[in-house]
């Protein structure tokens, strides 16, 4: 059965995805990220997501818990730049658990002074370790580089002297301004009955009210990105991550740029691993992404090296882009590169998490119902032709920058 949307009486949109299945998958996405924070507020959505899970008043972080670990499920929660999201996992018959669990801590958390003090502290340790690895270091300053005086560049946690200036209240009040039901999806994936499923939420977050709105932090485009950046760390290895600044997610050109992605480097069949890895012995591994904002994006390559092959990797790296701008990419080439992102697609898609994650993201991007065909259609459509196109569009040297981990 097809996915559907249904919208409440308060905004809050409910997509339901049917299919066989032997569990339950339930999420709450929130259309609230890094990039919706003042500079006071560097990673309040981060830590919130943190602070849901320390207890509601009718519930204690042991029972939240117990509520899905108890019954076989899991659950956790990530944060990104547009979005938070809470999710828990579990056998079919406990969908009415999930919702009352995670809609407890949506609406009702209550942030404890003496948890809030500890988990403040956890955060500053997370952030601590990232900058502990090299590889982490490198793509933080990239996106920092890609996106000079916009929240887009500053990092999802924040940073310790932001977090330190703030306070429950300060929670709490963000939370009423940001955990609106206009900008909130329930995501229900597996196998379920629809009316009851759809009667559950309405009645554990039907009664949600909130005004406002907020708008994102925007990307000043007449900023160009940081040609270069450097941190002195004391590693054995050099990491360099090269990027561009490019187009949305709504850009006509996003499923070609994601086969110029696969090209390049998703994989060991790809043009950056055969070339730098196989043929040239210049590193370890070597990897590209790309990755869609609202309205604006970033494509990067991240390679582990010696020091001294850095200058000789970056030229190899940089024929690449050159040859896939100058010339359209082979028949042969071309269709094993959409096989391989349609059957990634397919497989990942199998179980009822994914499909969860799947629909509540593509909800968020676009605003409407984007089906798995939809997505397969767009990659089977893309032509040698558009590849070049989007690798034109992208690869533009006044939109790129370096970042470079070493020893100083």
């Amino acid at each position: 059965m097809p996915a559907r949307l249904v919208v409440l009486k308060n905004g809050l949109k409910v997509v339901l995805v049917p299919c066989e299945a032997e569990s339950i998958a339930f999420g709450l996405f929130i259309a609230s990220g890094s990039r919706h924070e003042s500079a006071a507020d560097a990673g309040i959505s981060h830590f919130i997501e943190h602070m849901l899970f320390k207890g509601t008043p009718s519930r204690r972080a042991v029972d939240i818990t117990r509520a899905i670990e108890g019954r076989g499920g899991n659950f956790n929660a990530f944060t990104s730049e547009e979005s938070t999201c809470y999710y828990a996992h579990l056998p079919q018959e406990y969908l009415a658990d999930a919702i009352e669990t995670l809609s407890d801590m949506y609406l009702n958390a209550s942030i404890p002074d003496d948890d809030f003090v500890r988990e403040k502290q956890v955060v500053i340790e997370e952030i601590r370790m990232y900058s502990d690895e090299p590889d982490s270091v490198a793509a933080e300053n990239l996106q920092r580089a890609l996106f000079p005086k916009c929240a887009l560049g500053a990092p999802v946690a924040g940073t310790p002297e932001s977090l330190a200036a703030m306070q429950p209240s300060t929670l709490r009040r963000y939370i009423r301004s940001h955990y609106l039901p206009s900008k909130t999806i329930a995501v229900i994936a597996g196998s379920f009955d629809e009316s009851a499923a759809i009667a559950l939420v309405e009645l554990y977050l039907g009664r949600r009210r909130g005004r406002g709105d907020f708008e994102a932090d925007g990307v000043d485009f007449s900023t160009p990105p940081v040609a270069e950046t450097f941190a002195a760390k004391d590693v054995n290895q050099t990491q360099i991550a090269l990027g561009y600044r490019t187009f949305g997610i709504r850009n006509p050109l996003k499923y070609a740029a994601t086969v110029m992605d696969a090209v390049l480097g998703r994989g060991m069949s790809s043009r950056l691993f055969q070339e730098v890895r196989e043929r040239r012995g210049l590193s370890y591994d070597i990897s590209s992404r790309m990755q869609f904002f609202s309205d604006s994006g970033m494509f990067a390559v991240a390679a582990g090296l010696d020091a001294s092959k850095k200058q000789t990797t970056i030229k190899t790296i940089d024929r690449e882009f050159a040859r896939i701008c100058d010339k359209k990419v082979g028949t042969a080439e071309l269709n094993r590169t959409k096989e391989y992102l349609v059957g990634n697609f397919r497989l990942g898609h199998e179980s009822v998490k994914s499909k969860m994650f799947f629909y509540g993201s593509t909800m968020l991007s676009f605003g409407r119902l984007v089906s798995p065909a939809e997505q397969v259609a767009g990659i089977a459509a893309v032509t040698a032709a558009d590849v070049q196109a989007a690798a034109r569009a992208i690869l533009r040297p006044e939109n790129r920058s370096l970042s470079v981990v070493a020893r100083s």
